[in-house]
């Protein structure tokens, strides 16, 4: 009997681990699975009507060098599902981004899967023109230091050292686009953007012009510790 005992023992000892593993490599091929389904919504759009994301996004998440489009890759899949669940219930409000947003929602799992599609893509950066020295200064004093005349905090202190982001849901800036950083900061100022009204509207109506234009300028030349890894 105390033979059959040790031995029991000894089995459920070793399925210990053997269970851990059999979860991870089922939550890994879950994943993977979701993965896959994004890429086909990002490749061909979806039945319900949204149309490819690659079209104004890229299948890589790059967008393109206009800025006009925001760069989505690695950016963080919580972060990503947020905004199109926030197009889709008019919390955010975009001509072009709201109707996509409101086709992905009518299938229950078409935004998680396509958000987890491009923050897994390791893409890389587009060549772009150098900014204005003077106005990558002020953008970087803001950005780690803050403004004292505004009374605002470093923006860092939410978004991480060099903007890297805070995962799951501040996103990175390392690495956006000026142009799009801009108008994301304008359309929080004028009361466009209902989203974190209690913070980022605060800070947006607190910037000028020129600011906005500074820290834009300097956050599109950074590149995180991750990002450079990524690129390797």
């Amino acid at each position: 009997m105390n033979r059959y005992r040790l031995f029991a023992a000894g089995a459920i000892a070793a399925l210990g681990p053997l269970g851990f593993i059999i979860g991870v490599v089922q939550a890994q091929t879950q994943e993977n699975a979701q993965i896959a389904r994004g890429a086909v919504i990002a490749a061909q759009g979806t039945p319900t009507g949204a149309p490819p994301c690659s079209q104004c996004h890229a299948f890589n998440g790059v967008s393109d060098a206009s800025g006009a489009f925001p760069r989505l890759a690695r950016q963080s899949a919580y972060y990503l599902a947020k905004q199109l669940r926030d197009f889709a219930s008019g919390v955010r409000t975009s001509a072009l981004m709201t109707p996509i947003a409101k086709a992905l929602s009518l299938t229950p799992d078409s935004i998680a899967d396509v958000a987890a599609y491009y923050a897994s893509q390791n893409a890389p950066f587009l060549p772009l023109k150098p900014g204005d020295p003077a106005l990558i200064a002020r953008g970087q004093q803001l950005a780690k230091i803050g403004g004292e005349k505004q009374q605002i905090q470093a923006c860092d202190n939410c978004h991480g050292p060099e903007g890297a982001g805070e995962p799951p849901a501040i996103p990175y800036l390392a690495g956006q686009y000026a142009h799009y950083n801009q108008f994301t900061l304008q359309m929080w100022r004028q009361g466009f953007r209902k989203s974190s009204a209690d913070s980022m509207e605060v800070v947006a109506k607190q910037l000028s012009d020129q600011d906005i234009a500074a820290v834009a300028a300097y956050y599109q030349q950074v590149r995180s510790a991750g990002d450079m890894s990524a690129s390797q």
